[in-house]
C-alpha cells in the first residue's frame, strides 16, 4: 500500500525496478555484466524509498543498467519499463 502523499512517480520507478529485478534473477543466462545491472538495480530500489531520488543519479543508473543488460532481448521490456519511469522525473536542471 502507498501513501496518499507518495509521489506516483517513485510508485512507478519502483513498481518498474522490482519488476525488472525479478526478470533478471529469473533469466538463466549468465553474462558478464549481470552484477553491474544487479547492483544498480538495487541502488534504483533504493532511492524510491526515499522519496523523490537524485535525477543525475537515476540516469547514471540507467545508463549502466542498459549498457549491462541491453543486448539482452528477453529483458528489453522490463528495460524499457524502467526507462519509462526514470523518464517522469524530467531532465536534470541545468548548472
Amino acid at each position: 500500500m502507498t501513501g496518499s502523499d507518495e509521489d506516483l512517480r517513485v510508485v512507478e520507478l519502483r513498481t518498474a525496478v522490482s519488476r525488472l529485478r525479478r526478470e533478471l534473477a529469473a533469466h538463466p543466462a549468465e553474462f558478464s555484466d549481470r552484477g553491474i545491472a544487479e547492483d544498480e538495480l538495487a541502488a534504483l530500489a533504493a532511492m524510491t524509498i526515499d522519496g523523490a531520488p537524485e535525477i543525475p543519479r537515476l540516469r547514471r543508473s540507467l545508463l549502466l543498467i542498459a549498457g549491462a543488460i541491453g543486448s539482452v532481448s528477453a529483458l528489453a521490456r522490463g528495460l524499457s519499463d524502467v526507462r519509462d519511469a526514470v523518464d517522469l522525473f524530467g531532465e536534470p536542471p541545468r548548472r
